[in-house]
């Protein structure tokens, strides 16, 4: 649930029927409704817990109905439980669609955007505000563009290492706390809770005010996350991945991330070893896996020798 006050400040909405408290209403759908059929009689299907937005192509329809049509179309529209209208493109409502929607109570709202931004903004902020949302125990960075999630436990080095990254150019999300949102079913976007955003703790020195010292540059709101890195501490007896050439993967929300899995030991770079991490994904992602390419040369070279002891 969405309070329709935020959602009129983030979209700059500009409100046509003051006398209409809005501080009440709650938006349920991150959808957004054009109610072209409804304006021409047919509310089958009609959701009308939608944001309704009215663009040229309604308008016209609107102005060119009879006086008559108006009071029955307009009544039967607003008689939905709609918790707000809102005009597109500078356009106004006529006289008697306002004194419909004061009368049912229906908040009319105006905006200069085109219809089609509108609707693609809106239901691109309403659906990350509306999304599952849980919290995990990390550190979320970006390096490179690639939201790396660094996750293990209490006192292992996650705080140190997102400040090491930070030190050398990489943006920090959120320490400690993460907040997990599940935007679509390919994608997770990671935030800070307001009462921790920029700041680290960093035990023997205490919390650390990261926009403060390194300026805002050095910070990100909100960011994708691509990557898991969870440290642990180093096992001797334990046979650790040495070539890649198996991805694995953590779940969250229903969705998988890939996961690195980095033992910590004394004299590791952490920081390097992100970098690496993040830089390695995005490759991968570009199509070059250096893995399968070491795979690849071994099987020509065994192929190789093959041919010249069949030749001898």
């Amino acid at each position: 649930m969405v309070k329709l006050t935020e959602f009129i400040d983030k979209m700059k909405l500009e409100i046509l029927t003051p006398e209409v408290d809005v501080t009440h209403i709650k938006l349920s759908q991150p959808d957004i409704n054009r109610p072209a059929l409804q304006m021409a009689g047919y509310f089958k299907h009609f959701d009308s817990a939608r944001v309704q937005v009215i663009g040229f192509v309604e308008y016209t329809y609107m102005e060119e109905m009879s006086e008559e049509q108006k009071r029955i179309q307009y009544d039967k529209l607003m008689s939905y439980k709609i918790p707000c209208i809102v005009f597109s493109r500078s356009l106004l409502p006529d006289p008697i669609f306002m004194d419909i929607a004061q009368k049912y109570n229906i908040p009319i709202l105006g905006t200069k955007m085109s219809t089609a931004g509108l609707i693609a903004e809106s239901t691109r902020w309403l659906n990350v505000k509306m999304a599952p949302c849980i919290t995990v125990h990390g550190v979320l960075v970006d390096v490179y563009g690639e939201g790396v999630l660094i996750t293990g436990e209490s006192g292992i080095g996650k705080s140190e290492a997102a400040l090491e990254l930070v030190r050398r150019g990489h943006r920090l999300v959120t320490d400690d706390v993460v907040e997990l949102r599940k935007v679509s079913d390919e994608t997770l976007v990671g935030s800070a809770p307001d009462i921790t955003k920029h700041l680290i703790e960093l035990r023997g020195i205490g919390i650390v005010d990261v926009k403060a010292l390194f300026g805002a540059s050095s910070v990100k709101n909100t960011q994708q996350v691509d990557m898991v890195i969870k440290l642990e501490e180093w096992d001797k007896d334990r046979e650790y991945d040495r070539l890649g050439l198996e991805q694995e993967y953590t779940e969250f929300l229903g969705n998988k991330v890939v996961c690195y899995t980095l033992p910590i030991r004394p004299g590791r770079n952490l920081a390097v070893i992100c970098e690496t991490a993040a830089a390695n994904h995005r490759q991968k992602k570009m199509g070059y896996n250096a893995a399968q390419e070491l795979y690849t040369r071994v099987q020509n070279s065994l192929a190789r020798k093959r041919e010249e002891e069949e030749d001898e």
